[in-house]
C-alpha cells in the first residue's frame, strides 16, 4: 500500500498500542463478553445515564475511524497525481465492498473528517472517491438501483464540500439528474421509483435524494434543486409519514399498498431530509416532524435503555445505524435539539465503543462483544459513525 508523504495514518501496531492507551488514561473499560438478548434488558428510558458521563472522549472517535481504516482501506495505484483505493467487504480482505456500501463508508469517513479536520482521512477520502470512479466511472446508468446511484450521488456532493472538486459536484449533479430523469413520475402522486423496474417507490431513494438535491441546491446555486427537493419530501410525507406517531413507513408497491415499515436509515435519512428543507420552509412543520421521527425512533424502536436495535435480517442490513446516525446528530446539532436527543445518542456511541473488539473495531450489536475473526465493513460503520457524529453536537 502506497501512503502519500505527510500522511498520519497508524499502523496496526501504532493502532493496538493506541488502543491500550485509550483503556489505561480514559477508562472506557470493555464490559464483560456476556451475550444478552438486548429486548429482555431491564430498565426505562429515563434513567439513561447522563450526557458527560456517557460520551466517548474525541480522540476515541477518531481512533475508531482510524482502527477501521486499519482493517479495511486498501490502496492499490495511482490514478493521475493522485491515488486510488477502496475498502475491503470484510476483515479477511478478499474482495472490495460493493457500489452502495461503499459510498456509505466514504459518508463514515466524512463524517470523521468533519469533526477532527485530519488531513490523513481527507487524502484517504480523496483516494476512495477515485476508486470509485475507477471502478463504476463516471455515470452509473447501468445501475438498476435508483437509491445506490443516489447514495453515490451523495457521497460526491458532501465530498465537494470538503475538497470544492468540481469532478465530485459533476459526479453528484450528474447522476442525480439521471435519476431524476428516469425514476420520478406522477404515478402514486409523484415519488421516485426504487428501481428501473418501477415496481415500488421507497424511503430509500426518496429521503435521500431530497437530502442530495439540498446539497446540489447550496452547491449550483439552482433552486430548482430545491424546488425537487420540496417535491420528494412533500410526497414522502402524504404517502409514507404517519404524523401520529412519527413512523415512516419504507415503501409502498405500484399499486399504492404500504410493504415495508420502518428502519433506522430510513428514518434517518427523513429527519436529515427535514432538516435541511426545514430553513427554507419554516412555516411547513419539517422541523416538527423530524422531531417526531427522532421520537419514535428512540420510543419505539430503541429497547427500553434506549439504544437502537440490531438489524441483521440479512447483510444489506447491518449497517442501517450508521446512516440514522449521520443525520441524526446533524439534525440535534443544526435545530438545536441537545437537550432532548443528545443523552440517547452518546449512551448508544458509549455502548458501541464499551463492546468493540481487540482491533477496535465495533459491529451493529451494541449490546455484546464484538468477535475478533470475523465482521464485515459495513456493519462497522455503525458505530464509527456514531463515536464521531455525536460531536457535532
Amino acid at each position: 500500500m502506497k501512503t502519500p508523504s505527510g500522511a498520519k495514518a497508524l499502523s496496526r501496531t501504532q493502532c493496538v498500542v493506541a488502543l491500550l492507551l485509550a483503556l489505561i488514561f480514559v477508562g472506557c473499560q470493555k464490559k464483560e463478553m456476556i451475550a444478552k438478548d438486548p429486548a429482555s434488558l431491564s430498565g426505562t428510558k429515563a434513567n439513561l445515564v447522563t450526557i458527560n458521563s456517557v460520551q466517548p472522549v474525541k480522540s476515541e472517535a477518531l481512533l475508531a475511524m482510524q482502527c477501521y481504516n486499519n482493517a479495511f482501506y486498501h490502496q492499490y495505484g495511482t490514478y493521475g497525481p493522485s491515488f486510488k483505493a477502496y475498502y475491503y467487504s470484510d476483515v479477511t480482505q478478499s474482495g472490495r465492498m460493493d457500489f452502495w456500501r461503499q459510498a456509505e463508508a466514504i459518508e463514515m469517513l466524512i463524517d470523521a473528517y468533519t469533526v477532527n479536520n485530519d488531513i490523513d482521512l481527507k487524502n484517504k477520502m480523496v483516494y476512495l472517491y477515485n476508486g470509485m470512479r475507477d471502478a463504476y466511472g463516471l455515470l452509473w446508468t447501468s445501475n438498476i438501483y435508483n437509491d445506490d446511484v443516489i447514495w453515490g450521488a451523495l457521497m460526491c456532493i458532501r465530498a465537494f464540500q470538503i475538497t470544492n472538486d468540481g469532478g465530485m459536484k459533476d459526479m453528484a449533479k450528474n447522476n442525480f439528474d439521471m435519476v431524476w430523469a428516469r425514476a420520478w413520475d406522477t404515478n402514486l402522486g409523484g415519488g421516485l421509483w426504487w428501481t428501473t423496474a418501477n415496481n415500488s417507490k421507497n424511503v430509500c431513494v426518496n429521503a435521500p435524494a431530497a437530502i442530495c438535491a439540498m446539497y446540489l441546491y447550496q452547491a449550483t446555486g439552482d433552486v430548482g434543486y430545491r424546488t425537487k427537493a420540496k417535491q420528494i419530501l412533500d410526497w414522502m410525507v402524504t404517502k409514507l409519514y404517519v404524523s401520529g406517531t412519527g413512523e415512516v413507513k419504507g415503501a409502498m408497491n405500484s399499486a399504492g399498498t404500504i410493504t415495508e415499515g420502518a428502519r433506522t436509515y430510513t428514518q434517518g435519512t427523513f429527519i436529515g431530509a427535514c432538516s435541511m428543507l426545514h430553513n427554507s420552509y419554516p412555516s411547513n412543520g419539517y422541523k416538527a416532524m423530524g422531531a417526531k421521527a427522532m421520537d419514535y425512533t428512540k420510543n419505539t424502536m430503541s429497547n427500553a435503555q434506549g439504544l437502537l436495535p440490531d438489524e441483521y435480517d440479512n447483510d444489506d442490513c447491518q449497517g442501517f445505524k450508521a446512516i440514522f446516525a449521520r443525520w441524526a446528530c446533524k439534525f440535534v446539532h443544526d435545530q438545536s435539539y441537545q437537550s432532548t436527543y443528545a443523552a440517547w445518542l452518546n449512551y448508544n456511541a458509549a455502548e458501541a465503543w464499551n463492546y468493540r473488539n481487540s482491533n477496535g473495531l465495533m459491529w451493529g450489536q451494541w449490546w455484546h462483544r464484538t468477535p475478533d475473526n470475523y465482521v464485515n465493513s459495513f456493519e462497522t460503520t455503525c458505530g464509527v459513525a456514531m463515536m464521531n457524529g455525536v460531536w457535532l453536537f
